[in-house]
C-alpha cells in the first residue's frame, strides 16, 4: 500500500543527530553527539529513596490519574521559586507541567501558530523545536547569531515586514552553539517584541548549569505586557528520563495550552512530578547544582584545553560559560560534512553537523556541534586529539 502522510508531517525528516547516534551504539566510537548529561550528575541514590518511600506512603498518588495542568504540589513549588527569580507573576501568569520543555515548546507552537504564519528563532537553532516547528507548517524564519545573541537589526528588519506571530529563543548556553544572548540584546528583543506586537518563546534548559561568568536575568522577568512565554525543565539539573518539564505563561496562554495536552497525553507522567516535588523540598538545591556545575567545568575547561592544543588554527570555536555544548566552525567553503563523516565512519569519533540545525534544511553550515558532558575525561582526550588531526589534514594547519 501507498501511504498518503498529512502536509504536517510528511516533510519531516529523521533527526540528523538519531543518525549520527546510530554509530555510537558500537562500543569502539567516542561520541562527541550526544546532548545528554553526564552519567555522574545524576543523584541516583536519592531517587531511589524518594520513590521507595512515595511507594511505600502513597503509592496510588503516583498510580492513578492526575490533572493536566500537573501535580499541584509540584506546581506550587514551582511557582515559589519562580517567583523568587522574578520569572512568575501570579496575578497575570499561570504554569503547566509538561513532558519535558519540548513538549511546552510544541504546545505554545500549537495554540500560537497557525499554517503560514511567521516564526523567527536564532539561526543555527535547535533540532527538536525546529522540527516541532516545521509540524505546524510555519513560515520558519531564522536571524544569524552574533556572539552575544541574534542580530537584533536583522530581527527589526524581519519584524518590520509584519506577520510575525512567535520569536524562538534559547538565550543561555544556546544549542547547538554554547552562546549567551546579553542583557542588552535581551532589553532590546523585549523592547521590539512590544514595538511590533508580537511573543517571545523563552527556552531555558540550560540556564541552572552556568559554571563561569555573571548571571543575566531571564526575558520574562521583564514581561509587563504579557508576551513571553518560559519554557524550563528537570532534563539538565535532576535526570531527562523523568520527562518533566514545565511552561510560565498568560493565564489564557496556559489555559488553552492545557485544552492542547489534554488530547494529546492527558498529564505529564505523576510519579516523575513526585520525585521532582519531593527532591526540590527535600535537597538542598544549591549544593546539588554546585556539583553539576563543576562537573560541567572540568569536562568544558578539559576540551577547550585539548582544542587549543590539538585543533588547527583555522578551526574556530565557542566557549561557553555553561551548558553543554562547544560550536566549532571551519573555513568557508570547505567540505564540513565530509570532516563529519570521515571522523565517524574512519575515525571512530562523532560529532553533530551544523546542518542539522540550520533553518532551512538545504542551507550550508560550516561548524560543527561537540558536546563534553556525555564522554569520559580520557575519551575527551582522545577523540580530540584524534578530530585534531583530522582537522590540521582536511583544512590545514
Amino acid at each position: 500500500m501507498d501511504y498518503v502522510f498529512s502536509d504536517k508531517v510528511s516533510g519531516l525528516q529523521a533527526s540528523a543527530i538519531r543518525e549520527i547516534l546510530k554509530f555510537c551504539a558500537f562500543p569502539d566510537i567516542i561520541s562527541f553527539a550526544a546532548g545528554n548529561p553526564a552519567p555522574n550528575a545524576f543523584p541516583t541514590e536519592t531517587i531511589k529513596k524518594i520513590s521507595d518511600k512515595m511507594l511505600t506512603e502513597n503509592p496510588i498518588l503516583a498510580l492513578q490519574y492526575n490533572i493536566t495542568e500537573g501535580y499541584t504540589a509540584l506546581r506550587d513549588t514551582l511557582k515559589a521559586e519562580m517567583q523568587k527569580k522574578g520569572i512568575f507573576n501570579p496575578e497575570t501568569d499561570e504554569l503547566i507541567i509538561t513532558s519535558g520543555a519540548q513538549q511546552a515548546n510544541e504546545l505554545a507552537t500549537k495554540v500560537l501558530c497557525n499554517e503560514k504564519d511567521k516564526l523567527v528563532c536564532e539561526s543555527p537553532s535547535f533540532i527538536g523545536s525546529l522540527n516541532s516547528f516545521r509540524s505546524y507548517n510555519v513560515d520558519l524564519i531564522g536571524v544569524p547569531l552574533e556572539n552575544d545573541g541574534m542580530n537584533m537589526e536583522i530581527l527589526e528588519d524581519e519584524l518590520r515586514k509584519g506577520g510575525v506571530k512567535l520569536i524562538y529563543v534559547i538565550p543561555n548556553f544556546q544549542n547547538p552553539t554554547g552562546l549567551t544572548m546579553s542583557l542588552e540584546k535581551r532589553k532590546a528583543l523585549y523592547e521590539l517584541a512590544c514595538k511590533y506586537n508580537t511573543m517571545i518563546l523563552e527556552d531555558n534548559p540550560y540556564g541552572d548549569i552556568r559554571f563561569a561568568g555573571e548571571d543575566i536575568v531571564s526575558i520574562k522577568s521583564m514581561d509587563t505586557e504579557g508576551r513571553v512565554i518560559y519554557s524550563g525543565t528537570f532534563s539538565k539539573t535532576l535526570a531527562p528520563g523523568l520527562r518533566v518539564g514545565y511552561s510560565i505563561a498568560p493565564k489564557p496562554v496556559i489555559q488553552k495550552m492545557v485544552v492542547c495536552k489534554q488530547v494529546s497525553d492527558v498529564h505529564t507522567n505523576i510519579w516523575s512530578q513526585v520525585i521532582c516535588d519531593n527532591f526540590m523540598k527535600e535537597v538542598d538545591m544549591e549544593e546539588h547544582l554546585g556539583g553539576i556545575r563543576e562537573i560541567y567545568r572540568k569536562k568544558c575547561d578539559l576540551m577547550l584545553s585539548e582544542m587549543d592544543k590539538h585543533f588547527s588554527k583555522k578551526v574556530t570555536y565557542t566557549r561557553p560559560e555553561g551548558g553543554l555544548f562547544i560550536w566549532a566552525s571551519v573555513p568557508e567553503g570547505s567540505d564540513m560534512m565530509g570532516f563529519c563523516k570521515k571522523a565517524v565512519e574512519e575515525y571512530k569519533v562523532a560529532v553533530v553537523p551544523g546542518t542539522a540545525f540550520t533553518i532551512n534544511e538545504s542551507d550550508k553550515s560550516y561548524s560543527f556541534r561537540l558536546n563534553f558532558s556525555t564522554p569520559t575525561d580520557e575519551q575527551i582526550i582522545k577523540g580530540i586529539e584524534i578530530l585534531g588531526k583530522l582537522t590540521k589534514e582536511i583544512f590545514g594547519e
